[in-house]
């Protein structure tokens, strides 16, 4: 493989790309019009589809999805160039600065012993930063979904840390969790079963990370499961001439432990 050749050709079809983000922007009336605010939507969107593409390891999906987050992150930078706020070589050269800064191991004298140690110096460096996080939690952002912000948590305190001497130790915690909310489900305390779940859901994830498995894949690869055993279920009984609604429970479980030979 030719390095030197494959970065020349990737700078011109970034330099292409960049011409024709300014042509969109100029002769385009959609283009012209769209604002931060109006492809918001739309980003998170694509980052969604690259997510399935990954999980599902469709590499063709996962190249054209990349594209779709490119287009973005040029449209984001030109639209920050026209307001005279940032342009395209201000994001990437700050992405470059920060990567060498908190890169002391390979760009400097330090020594790491292991990727966690790397970890730990990484939030230490971002607290430490002009524009950096402030606390060890500020950075995690407000948006992210629940599931993922749990996992997020729970690793940035561990790179300080808090975490458990002995990761077995979460299957106590669990349990706790699990008998408080059995405890407030027998109350019929609404309001306390669901802080008592999202206690439980919360030690479940910090399991999660401790056995090293991400949690949002796991539920995304239950959930397509899941969706693949009920298609099962459902076009059989459609085949059947049958309708769910019209089956008893123990008639659907004979056809679903029929869709579980079919999951791999």
């Amino acid at each position: 493989m030719d390095i030197k050749k494959n970065k020349q050709e990737a700078l011109i079809a970034f330099e292409k790309l960049l011409n024709i983000m300014d042509e969109l922007r100029e002769k385009c009336p959609w283009d012209r019009e769209q604002t931060f605010e109006s492809i918001r939507n739309n980003t998170i969107e694509e980052t969604y589809e690259l997510s399935d593409g990954i999980l599902d390891g469709d590499m063709n999906l996962i190249k054209k999805e990349l594209g779709d987050l490119l287009l973005h992150i040029v449209f984001y930078s030109k639209m920050g160039s026209e307001k005279g706020s940032f342009d395209i070589t201000d994001v990437i050269n700050g992405i470059c600065d920060k990567l060498i800064y908190r890169h002391p191991h390979v760009f400097g004298e330090v020594k790491v012993d292991g990727a966690s140690q790397v970890v730990e110096n990484w939030e230490q460096l971002k607290i430490k930063e002009k524009d950096g996080n402030k606390t060890i939690l500020s950075g995690v952002p407000n948006a992210l979904p629940a599931l993922i912000k749990a996992n997020r948590i729970q690793e940035k305190v561990k790179a300080v840390g808090f975490d458990w001497e002995v990761r077995s130790q979460i299957w106590e915690k669990v349990e706790e969790e699990m008998n408080e909310l059995k405890m407030e489900i027998s109350a019929n305390d609404h309001d306390k079963m669901e802080a008592e779940f999202g206690d439980l859901l919360f030690s479940l994830v910090n399991a999660a990370r401790l056995y090293n498995i991400e949690p949002e894949t796991a539920l995304e690869r239950t959930n397509k499961k899941f969706m693949k055993r009920f298609g099962y279920l459902e076009s059989k009984t459609i085949k059947q001439g049958q309708s769910l609604k019209d089956m008893t429970l123990d008639e659907m479980n004979v056809i679903w432990e029929e869709a579980k030979k079919y999951d791999n």
